[in-house]
């Protein structure tokens, strides 16, 4: 089926929350500055409600893990009342099955994460005994190990929701995704910005990723002027390194990917939930070996950390 055939306007299903809309928003864009045949009406945004998004009250590590920003969204376009979906990666899970697939990905923002605090220029600067709130076990695991004389808990909810939090005193600071921050348009609440050497983002932090029935050649084709390669092959090798360690919401797990003149580096990291145990690896090398090297340092870190790693 080509663009002008289609009976009914293109649906992307997206979460609710402003940050999900505005991405969703930024893929409609990308299509219509693709497909000039394309017109505002010819493709609509559909907000979906998910699990993860209605429990607020409970980690998403009680919950289940990843699964639950996706499971709602993957059943419209199994139903065929979604054409596409659009999800930040960092929430996919490494296995996606049922016919579905993601078909691209735009370009990444900013994948480091930011300090967000009226107390305290910098993680470095809070007062012994503070607390950080955040949703994500990696960060709680991350600001552990570097400041274990800080307590954690978990903060959850979206961008504005937490930031409101913070503004009544329910924590002393909070960590955001600097992508989501540039999306909202809202980088100046961010105190300071972490680079990764002090806390190595998670695994696809910043990148959108698009999914649709692989059966679906006229979609497929639409898609297709949108992937980004150079994020591709870094999302590769990341994802790879998390899928070798069976990770999930439940585990702390981080990696980057970054292009490195012709090759590619890839750092990755595992954590204990209290941060006291830490191995991090690295590798380099041709970028058409991305998917391998993510397998093998996951591979790595799987073995060193032991069976029992992240129970102990």
């Amino acid at each position: 089926m080509t663009e002008t055939t289609r009976r009914r306007a293109l649906r992307i299903g997206t979460r609710g929350s402003p940050l999900a809309l505005a991405q969703a928003h930024e893929v409609k864009r990308r299509l219509l500055d693709a497909h000039p045949t394309l017109v505002d009406a010819d493709i609509e945004v559909v907000p979906v409600s998910t699990r993860g998004d209605r429990v607020q009250d409970r980690a998403l590590s009680e919950l289940g893990g990843k699964g639950l920003f996706t499971e709602e969204i993957e059943a419209g376009l199994k139903d065929g009342s979604l054409d596409m979906a659009v999800h930040s990666m960092k929430d996919m899970p490494t296995i996606i099955e049922g016919g579905l697939g993601i078909v691209c990905l735009l370009p990444r923002e900013d994948f480091r994460d930011a300090f967000i605090s009226d107390r305290a220029d910098s993680l470095e600067a809070l007062q012994a005994g503070s607390l950080v709130g955040t949703a994500s076990l990696r960060r709680q695991a991350q600001v552990l190990r570097r400041r274990p004389d800080l307590r954690v808990e978990t903060f959850r909810g979206n961008v504005q929701s937490r930031l409101r939090k913070l503004r009544e005193g329910v924590a002393d600071a909070t960590l955001l995704a600097m992508a989501g921050l540039r999306r909202l348009e809202m980088v100046e609440v961010a105190t300071s910005i972490l680079d990764p050497e002090t806390m190595l983002p998670a695994i696809a932090q910043g990148a959108i990723g698009v999914e649709t029935r692989l059966d679906d050649d006229a979609l497929l084709a639409l898609l297709a002027p949108l992937n980004h390669g150079v994020t591709e092959t870094c999302i590769t090798a990341e994802r790879a390194f998390l899928a070798a360690l069976d990770g999930s919401c439940r585990t702390p797990i981080a990696g980057l990917a970054v292009l490195d003149g012709d090759g590619i580096w890839l750092r990755g990291e595992i954590l204990t939930p209290d941060g006291r145990l830490h191995h991090a690896t690295e590798r380099k090398g041709p970028a058409s070996d991305a998917a391998a090297m993510g397998l093998d340092a996951g591979e790595e870190l799987r073995r060193r950390g032991g069976p029992d790693f992240f129970t102990g």
